[in-house]
């Protein structure tokens, strides 16, 4: 017999047959123009050559580090988060382009919260020859697709710095809403950082997911890749 509860106050929907999700595994996903791999060390050489070149600081302006300027320096800093307890990481290999076959971006599965069926991507970084292209926009859906439709997560976050607007416009375009800046957050390098709170949620999903599909389609795209119709994810 079902227990009716009877409250004073208003509550919220039942979450019919709600059970913690797992803990996302580092495993391979495999997309059109890219792949998603689990971070190793294997990958941090072709990553310093992706991320750390001479013009390549302003990458870390809003990372809680400066550019590493030793491949030991970024071995070090990707080492710290494979070692983490609370973070999964990924490499992005493009299938395509100048690097292809080459790690040439990395970002990891954080705020990992099982019971609660939440989990963010973050400490997305992509290199020059990766960024706005197809395998970039692909590697972040194969991450929300693993979440939602294999884990079975009900949210899905991405949060930045009020002040990086390349990473505000790339969420929005993803098909985040805003939710809302927590004023005074981080201290990051010495410097106030207000933190501006974006997400999809279950609910969400399956219309970010078919605008995705429809983007990514090859059908999309020219002989040269470029794409025939934007992403949008109304």
């Amino acid at each position: 017999m079902r227990t009716v509860l009877n409250f004073s106050y208003p509550v919220g929907d039942v979450v019919e047959g709600w059970e913690p999700r797992p803990w996302p595994e580092p495993v391979a996903l495999e997309g059109r123009y890219v792949r998603v791999a689990p971070l190793s060390s294997a990958q941090y050489s072709d990553l310093y050559a992706a991320v750390c070149g001479p013009d390549d600081a302003d990458l870390w302006t809003y990372r809680p580090i400066a550019m590493p300027t030793t491949l030991q320096d970024l071995w070090m800093h990707l080492a710290g988060l494979v070692d983490a307890d609370d973070v999964v990481p990924f490499a992005f290999v493009p299938k395509e382009g100048e690097r292809e076959g080459r790690a040439s971006g990395v970002a990891g599965y954080h705020a990992i919260h099982p019971s609660n069926g939440s989990i963010e991507v973050g400490g997305v970084l992509f290199g020059p020859a990766m960024a706005r292209t197809r395998a970039a926009t692909e590697a972040i859906h194969l991450l929300m697709r693993h979440a939602f439709d294999t884990l079975g997560y009900r949210r899905f976050e991405w949060k930045l710095d009020a002040l990086n607007e390349p990473s505000r416009r790339a969420a929005e375009r993803l098909g985040f809403s805003y939710e809302g800046r927590f004023r005074n957050h981080m201290v990051v390098k010495g410097r106030n950082r207000d933190t501006d709170w974006f997400s999809v949620t279950a609910e969400e999903w399956p219309n970010v997911r078919d605008a995705h599909e429809r983007w990514l389609d090859p059908t999309n795209f020219d002989e040269q890749g470029r794409q025939l119709s934007r992403l949008r994810c109304e």
